[in-house]
């Protein structure tokens, strides 16, 4: 399968789509074509394995690039914890993806972009560019860890990431560099997508581990089959509720509508920097710079995942509409609800997942019909234990994995918004 830039079209194969991370021309790399999967697929789901999903899901994209045996083993290195889908109270759930080594969904997606970038690298050295609101970095950092040839930079926004977040992205060393910048997640991720477009450090090749890489968006569909799997002989539609931010998550979701999952809807479930559910509403899309909020890996104001959604549904709002709602909520609206649902249900969501919530809450208020609501539960509420603490009036206890981070020495370098420092450090370290 070819892989085209949602800008100019060129086409790539596979290999060459991971490893470039951004097309040539700034676009996103796309499938030339979205796969389907057989009815046969779905007919027995509830029997089949995480991994066994993830492994007919990737290998529709990947074809014949990575041999059989070796992708398989990929996918069980990969998907070697639980992703189960946990009851809230009646019709809601939470499908909690915070159960791999860095407590966040983003696990998925960078553990096994890591070793698919690495095969492809098959040795080469390469530079691997991430810009992070939260918990990118700490999964790419944790992805990549000692992986031969490969040197990653995670560019994120000083003082705008909690502090176990912080910890998390820069305690590790030796190929994992972490870059302090003075702005926002924005200024970040312009600075790596202005990086990675440079051709003198092209002769580096240079990659992003974001989610404008396509190898980050197919591992991340397999929890949305995964979810429907555990919740299928319940019948009902499925409404998944995604908290969003740069919208690789929901883009991933959408990719697996495309496939034949059966989804009756998705909502875009935001902080109040809310470009998506503002461009579902009025039809124009204004990027504008992003705010800081108590979910501050949705603090983004100019989601680069759009280009790809608006791809998918051929820039036409009406076709977005079909499929996404969208909603957007303060923080004192996600403060009352960890609040709430904690005191009603006993459930502890962290600022994300009560934004995906609430989201469900709202469209369940506008519909007739019933139907299950699944949101993400991206990350573990410890890692914003500053904010739960605060809304639930109690301690909650913090993982131990989560704590041993918190006990190391934290290792950055501080840079100005200043693309020829940052570069400069790039290209000599």
């Amino acid at each position: 399968m070819k892989y085209y830039s949602t800008r100019g079209k060129h086409s790539v194969n596979i290999q060459q789509a991971v490893l470039n991370g951004l097309a040539d021309d700034g676009g996103l790399y796309m499938p030339a074509y979205i796969p389907q999967l057989p009815a046969s697929f779905f007919e027995n789901i509830e029997n089949k394995s995480l991994p066994e999903i993830g492994f007919e899901v990737a290998k529709l994209f990947l074809e014949d690039s990575v041999p059989d045996e070796v992708l398989k083993e990929m996918i069980d290195e990969v998907l070697n914890f639980d992703i189960p889908v946990v009851p809230v109270h009646h019709n809601i759930y939470s499908l909690e993806l915070f159960h791999g080594p860095t407590l966040a969904f983003k696990d998925v997606g960078a553990r096994f972009m890591a070793r698919l970038m690495s095969y492809y690298a098959d040795g080469n050295s390469m530079k691997v560019i991430a810009a992070t609101s939260g918990d990118t970095g700490s999964a790419v950092a944790a992805g990549f860890y000692n992986v031969p040839g490969i040197n990653v930079y995670i560019l994120y926004p000083k003082g705008k990431v909690s502090p176990l977040q912080e910890k998390q992205l820069t305690t590790w060393g030796g190929n994992i560099k972490a870059l302090e910048i003075e702005g926002t997640f924005d200024d970040c991720q312009a600075l790596a997508k202005q990086l990675l477009a440079d051709e003198e450090l092209q002769k580096h090749q240079v990659t992003s581990a974001n989610s404008i890489n396509i190898a980050r968006l197919i591992p991340q569909s397999f929890y949305y089959f995964w979810a429907y799997a555990q919740l299928k002989k319940e019948n009902k539609k499925i409404v998944f509720s995604v908290p969003s931010g740069n919208f690789g998550n929901l883009t991933a979701g959408l990719l697996a509508y495309k496939m034949g999952l059966p989804v009756d809807r998705f909502i875009a479930s935001t902080n109040i920097n809310n470009v998506v559910p503002q461009y579902l509403e009025s039809g124009t899309y204004e990027a504008r710079p992003s705010l800081s909020t108590v979910s501050n890996a949705m603090d983004v104001g100019n989601p680069s995942n759009f280009e790809r959604m608006k791809d998918l549904f051929q820039e036409d709002v009406s076709k977005f509409r079909e499929v996404i709602s969208g909603y957007y909520f303060t923080d004192e609206e996600t403060k009352a609800t960890v609040q709430k649902v904690y005191k009603e249900s006993g459930y502890l969501l962290d600022p994300h997942g009560a934004v995906a919530y609430l989201g469900l809450i709202q469209y369940q208020n506008e519909q007739q019909e019933g139907f299950n609501g699944v949101l993400l539960e991206t990350a573990h509420p410890a890692k914003f234990i500053e904010t739960v603490e605060e809304s639930i009036l109690e301690k909650i206890e913090v993982p131990e994995k989560l704590s041993a981070f918190g006990k190391k020495e934290k290792v950055a370098t501080l840079f100005p918004v200043d693309f020829q420092q940052i570069k400069a450090f790039i290209k000599h370290n």
